[in-house]
């Protein structure tokens, strides 16, 4: 199972986001309860998605200007960039379904 990687920084997030159809970014922290139920979903969706999508997650707490940079303010925060624009933020627990059915509308 290919889990989604971490973004390590600023720079990658842009790079990532300039070059990518598809990005979908889930923002998380090592001590955010919600984030570890969603965590499975998104690695699923990184694999599923693999060949459609580039699915990642970003530490917030590492990435503070991240977060600042799209008003987020509570976590699990999962964006999604179709073409280096936002399209969608869906905060808070949510089912794999819902994940899948908001990232196949931009596929």
């Amino acid at each position: 199972m290919s889990a989604a990687n971490f973004i390590q920084d600023q720079s990658e997030f842009e790079l990532l986001r300039e070059s990518t159809d598809l990005l979908v970014v889930d923002c998380t922290a090592t001590w955010c309860g919600p984030c570890k139920v969603i965590a499975p979903f998104i690695d699923q969706l990184a694999e599923v998605y693999s060949d459609r999508a580039k699915v990642m997650k970003i530490d917030i707490d590492a990435n503070k200007p991240l977060a600042k940079q799209f008003g987020l303010k509570s976590i699990p925060a999962v964006l999604f960039f179709k073409q280096g624009e936002l399209v969608e933020t869906m905060i808070g627990v949510k089912n794999y379904d819902d994940f899948k059915n908001t990232l196949e509308k931009y596929l």
